[in-house]
């Protein structure tokens, strides 16, 4: 069996700090969700790691790589104490509004750090940039669908579409030979910026102009 390249050889000396963001953001997403519908803690901790950990641990399978929380304790350990977090403090403590704005921060980031996990592991460029896309929407897609709750891909709202933004936009500057670093802060920086307009103006895509409507 051939050695599992090392993670740290291959990401960008900033991803880690884009990890955490990302899972500390989405954890408190699928907590709150539980919280919401007056859960147990146990329940409340489920949902913050299922939520946090999902969309990379589908790409981790994607790209062949060893799946992250199982290697390290501290994406579990985020999850876990994001969680405690959310059961200890009031609900009225965390608006609506403002998590949109949290959310729109994480999923930024984890569609920079998956895009950039996936060039480090040798995939191409289109689906190395789908890679991101995928670890910054499926724990939020699953956190709904457990919820209940319309999943974020049948909403109008231009949220995929951010995170399609930040992680081709760093694909795309390492191509014309952008540094890592860089490259990352400005892609992230573009996501977040779209999501935030989004957020502000309620923009979204247009639907489906052929569906009938009529009876």
């Amino acid at each position: 069996m051939l050695p599992l390249p090392n993670p740290d050889l291959l990401l960008p000396a900033f991803a880690p700090w884009f990890d955490v963001a990302g899972l500390a953001v989405f954890a408190v997403s699928g907590a709150l969700a539980a919280a919401k519908r007056g859960q147990t803690a146990v329940t409340l901790a489920f949902f913050a790691l299922i939520t946090g950990v999902g969309g990379g641990t589908v790409r981790d399978l994607l790209i062949d790589a060893p799946v992250f929380w199982v290697h390290d304790p501290r994406a579990a350990t985020v999850c876990l104490l994001m969680a405690a977090v959310v059961w200890v403090t009031p609900e009225h403590w965390w608006r609506d509004g403002a998590l949109a704005w949290f959310d729109a921060v994480g999923l930024a980031a984890y569609a920079v750090y998956g895009a950039a996990k996936a060039v480090g592991y040798g995939v191409p460029p289109v689906p190395a940039a789908l890679m991101g896309v995928m670890t910054a929407c499926v724990g939020g897609i699953i956190r709904d669908v457990l919820a209940g709750e319309p999943s974020i891909l049948m909403r109008p709202e231009l949220y995929v579409t951010a995170a399609a933004l930040a992680a081709s936009l760093y694909v795309a500057l390492g191509l014309i030979g952008v540094a890592p670093a860089p490259a990352a802060v400005i892609a992230a920086a573009a996501g977040f910026t779209l999501r935030a307009v989004a957020i502000r103006f309620r923009l979204a895509l247009p639907a489906y102009p052929g569906r009938d409507t009529a009876g």
